[in-house]
């Protein structure tokens, strides 16, 4: 008998969001799926947000918010809503110490991104201050960069970028906060420089809120000579959220 039926039959595999019964690991069941607020249909093409009711005829379509704002990346991706049981896996990734969703979360980004994923980028997770790194213990974007790899067979580098000085938390703040808290905050590790020169790069994380965390993330890989950076998103909150 296989290990792994051996493990299913005294551990059964459970839904990642309600914990009923499922067939396979890293799975939703057939409810949970369902509501689950996964970004489908029409999104913008800098920041992944769903843009229901419109059509892409015409070539990508960008939101509101991305017209008021200097994106220094090329093109966006997310993969839900950060709503619902989209917000429920995140923080459960985040910080309830659930690394499975970053393994279920794999496929669905290199689904979401497949057209970013087919220019062959290096993939680069938002790298955590070395004291919050001690303190969650791990980097939840390393894990979805590494899940999203793993998937994808694409290279990535899970310590190419890090972060120059410790920020405050970006919750409870306006975007123009957001954004004076993360300035300069990211830069490329002096040994991984050159490794960026020359390539495209695909950032990943968790959640982008009003794109102030990419934004020093992607201009720290076009400092260090990347040819074109674009982003990826597990869950995006839209403005109205």
């Amino acid at each position: 008998m296989r290990l792994q039926t051996v493990l299913h039959a005294i551990f059964p595999p459970a839904c990642l969001c309600c914990e009923a019964r499922v067939d396979t690991d890293f799975a939703l069941c057939a409810a949970c799926w369902a509501q689950t607020p996964f970004v489908l249909g029409t999104a913008c093409d800098l920041c992944g947000v769903g843009l229901p009711g419109q059509s892409a005829s015409g070539g990508p379509l960008v939101c509101e918010e991305c017209h008021t704002i200097a994106r220094p990346w090329s093109h966006g991706r997310a993969v839900l809503h950060y709503a619902g049981n989209g917000r429920k896996l995140v923080l459960g990734l985040k910080h309830g110490d659930r690394a499975e969703v970053a393994r279920a979360a794999g496929p669905w980004m290199a689904r979401a991104a497949a057209d970013l994923l087919a220019r062959d980028p290096l993939i680069l997770p938002i790298p955590l201050h070395r004291w919050r790194l001690a303190q969650r213990r791990f980097n939840q974007s390393a894990l979805l960069a590494s899940a999203l790899a793993r998937v994808s067979g694409r290279d990535w580098l899970p310590d190419a970028l890090v972060r120059a000085r410790h920020t405050p938390t970006q919750d409870g703040r306006d975007r123009t906060a957001r954004f004076a808290n993360l300035d300069a905050a990211i830069r490329a590790a002096p040994r991984h420089a050159a490794t960026l020169a020359g390539r495209n790069i695909l950032l990943v994380d968790d959640v982008m809120t009003s794109g102030a965390t990419f934004s020093a993330a992607a201009q720290a890989c076009h400092a260090a000579g990347a040819e074109q950076v674009c982003v990826l998103a597990l869950a995006r909150v839209a403005r109205d959220t």
